[in-house]
């Protein structure tokens, strides 16, 4: 990146932190080269903090850091864009992002999600279902998916719309367990999707 550090008093270019699944913008923070250069060895956003006046990792005390998956500079190279992966809440308020609930509320739900099954299943607990059916082996994980879809179905033509909301919620949370038991996430899926996309 050629960026013109010098537009700015402050030697600093303004960054937009985006997540990098659902599209909400999580925060604004400056950075200078160095907190670039700090940003791609490590993989987690750092900024320059005016406040501290030093090079500041998001996360470094609360432990909700922002793992990157991309960086790009504006069409004036003074701006950059970040598309990253938080691993909790981003404003220091304990909000998902610093502009208040996102659109796309539901689907940071379901990552969240993801992240109690895979710590249910790294981390077992004696008393958690998710644990209980990882345990059970991918035999029984895939027959619960399918015992789900079919109650799905049959939901559906009953033309029950409660008791279809109900058993398809019951089949997205299994779906989500079996994923994880191929060591596969759901970003991983949409990415499939994304790519057959004309």
């Amino acid at each position: 990146m050629n960026l013109d550090f010098d537009k700015y008093a402050d030697g600093l270019v303004p960054a937009i932190v985006q997540d990098a699944v659902t599209g909400d913008v999580l925060m604004l923070g400056f950075m200078n080269a160095e907190a670039i250069a700090k940003t791609d060895a490590t993989g987690r956003v750092t900024f320059f903090s005016r406040s501290k006046q030093r090079l500041w990792s998001k996360g470094e005390s609360s432990g909700n850091f922002l793992d990157v998956e991309s960086i790009m500079p504006d069409c004036d190279n003074d701006t950059l864009l970040i598309k990253a992966h938080p691993t909790g809440p981003v404003c220091h308020t304990g909000a998902a992002t610093c502009f208040g609930a996102g659109k796309k509320a539901s689907l940071r739900f379901l990552i969240e999600l993801e992240a109690i099954i895979k710590d249910r299943r790294e981390n077992p607990v004696e008393d958690s279902y998710v644990s209980k059916l990882f345990l059970t082996g991918l035999n029984r994980i895939a027959q619960k998916v399918g015992e789900e879809a079919v109650e799905t179905v049959i939901a559906a033509k009953d033309d029950n719309r409660e008791a279809f909301k109900n058993e398809a919620a019951d089949l997205l949370f299994h779906f989500l367990i079996l994923l994880h038991a191929q060591d596969t996430e759901l970003r991983d899926v949409l990415a499939v999707l994304e790519g057959r996309r004309t």
